[in-house]
């Protein structure tokens, strides 16, 4: 069974209370429950870990490594300017998936952490989430398995660069 952290960054604690004009009225309890059940019909661990701190997400990271096979995450405001978060996506050996609600290009942002990523899915909303566990589940399934703690060919880094 594959192991998929989701890490929400800063607000997104609030959802359906912060700018439901742009983000929706579904709460981030509603959120997560959505989540957990998409999880357990397919066959996957989900661990979903909520902060406004950059460097709670960095320990995070690092504390996952040999622990989970895929890092999914709204970095929320972290897209603007968070260059210690985007050194330890480039230091941790599991993919990352990059997720919005919202289309951030065409509301004018550009994440310096997407460089990162193996894939970005950005402007369904809360399905987001569905498309970005669902592309991390893909991924997983087109890599061979290795036990956790060594690194994952494949991911962000090894044979092909990504």
């Amino acid at each position: 069974m594959h192991k998929i952290l989701l890490i929400q960054g800063p607000n997104m604690s609030y959802l359906g209370k912060r700018q439901p004009e742009i983000y929706g009225k579904t709460t981030a309890a509603q959120l997560d429950a959505l989540l957990l059940a998409h999880a357990k019909k397919n066959k996957y661990a989900l661990d979903i870990f909520y902060t406004h701190s950059e460097p709670a997400a960095m320990e995070r990271l690092y504390a996952s490594v040999g622990k989970i096979d895929g890092l999914v995450m709204n970095p929320a405001a972290w897209l603007f300017g968070a260059h210690p978060l985007r050194d330890a996506l480039r230091a941790v050996p599991f993919p990352y998936i990059e997720i919005h609600m919202t289309n951030i290009e065409k509301r004018g942002f550009h994440s310096i952490l997407a460089e990162t990523a193996v894939g970005m899915v950005a402007g369904f909303g809360v399905n987001s989430y569905i498309l970005g566990l669902e592309a991390m589940l893909a991924h997983l399934g087109s890599k061979p398995r290795k036990k956790r703690g060594g690194r994952q060919n494949g991911g962000r880094r090894g044979a092909g660069g990504g």
